[in-house]
């Protein structure tokens, strides 16, 4: 499987007047489509005094979770909602910037990450590789089921462009109303995530994943905060290990392999078995091994779900943040577990 490389100039291009019209014009016309989530009003997106909603997509939640993305302060899958990853991701902002901890959107908050100002949607072109599958129309529940799939791939053209670009699919729907995503060719509307200016991403001295919070954090060598990602770490069956471990290997693209004696909840195999590579693979595009056996930081089929289900006591991320953390660790660094108890 390759993994979802980072946008770049070469899918940035420039589109002509009539093309943007077109695009206005089917937004307008389309009742489901929600008038406000145009380019020009969502990069141009202010507070306004009023509280952003958790529940649907607003022009300033989609601006707010882009840029907290691209500072590295991840709000796991971008839709456009302020909810709890997008507050945890805010307030791991505030902390690393020196200012005092909090979910609100705040004058001074706001004016730290305006400093990046270029739009935060751009068009891109599908091209064949998009759309050519081969896709996996239904995704077993089970694993067990799983095993003698040749390939992990994504449900749809659209779950693929959607994850390309960190989006939930029904944002991406949002901003093209009519859209099929399947035919080469078509110029989308979609996030910038920013990410062709990760390549010198400073490298991280300190990993420390919260049991409680749901979240990992990445520290320099002077503990500087460098790096913020919600995640989903362990469960009440299978809790996440306590203490220090280190990384000791990384994978892409990795086979998930299943061990009887994990006894995990719903697998009733008593023999092993391996799910072959993919984005839908159980462990996602990337496993990040750990020096206690079995456990991991590593992607998911579900960037959704990050922070909001359970996990077999590994550290589950989205897959484009679990693929962001294997560049900025090594083999060695240290993972710190720990269980903060404040709220």
């Amino acid at each position: 499987m390759e993994l979802r490389a980072p946008a770049s100039a070469k899918r940035r291009i420039s589109v002509p007047t009539r093309v943007w019209l077109g695009f206005f014009i089917a937004l307008a016309a389309t009742p489901a489509a929600s008038a406000e989530l145009t380019p020009a009003v969502v990069n141009s997106a202010e507070p306004s005094g009023k509280s952003l909603s958790a529940e649907k997509p607003s022009p300033l939640g989609v601006r707010l979770q882009v840029l907290l993305g691209r500072a590295h302060f991840s709000p796991g899958e971008i839709d456009g909602k302020f909810g709890e990853n997008a507050k945890k991701a805010l307030r791991a902002y505030a902390e690393a910037q020196q200012l005092p901890g909090t979910s609100d959107l705040t004058g001074e908050l706001w004016k730290k990450l305006e400093t990046d100002n270029a739009a935060v949607l751009t068009t891109y072109t599908i091209t064949e590789k998009d759309v050519r599958g081969p896709f996996l129309h239904k995704l077993p529940q089970k694993m067990e089921a799983m095993k003698d799939i040749p390939r992990l791939s994504y449900t749809s053209p659209r779950e693929g462009l959607a994850e390309k670009f960190h989006m939930s699919e029904q944002l991406l729907a949002a901003l093209n109303p009519l859209q099929r995503f399947d035919r080469a060719g078509d110029t989308i509307i979609v996030v910038d995530t920013g990410d062709q200016n990760t390549a010198n991403s400073t490298k991280a001295a300190r990993v420390e994943v919260d049991k409680n919070r749901q979240t990992v954090k990445l520290f320099d060598r002077s503990n500087a905060l460098i790096g913020f990602y919600p995640a989903t770490v362990g469960s009440e069956e299978k809790p996440s290990p306590t203490g220090t471990l280190k990384v000791t290997a990384i994978e892409h693209n990795p086979t998930y392999r299943y061990d009887p004696k994990y006894h995990f909840k719903g697998i009733h195999s008593n023999k092993p078995f391996t799910i072959k590579p993919g984005p839908n693979n159980p462990v996602g595009t990337v496993w990040i091994n750990l020096s206690a056996e079995g456990y991991g930081i590593h992607g998911t089929p579900d960037p959704g779900k990050v922070s909001k289900a359970q996990s077999h006591g590994c550290v589950r991320l989205t897959n484009w943040d679990a693929e962001r953390v294997a560049k900025e660790v090594s083999k060695g660094t240290t993972v710190d577990f720990v269980d903060d108890m404040r709220s």
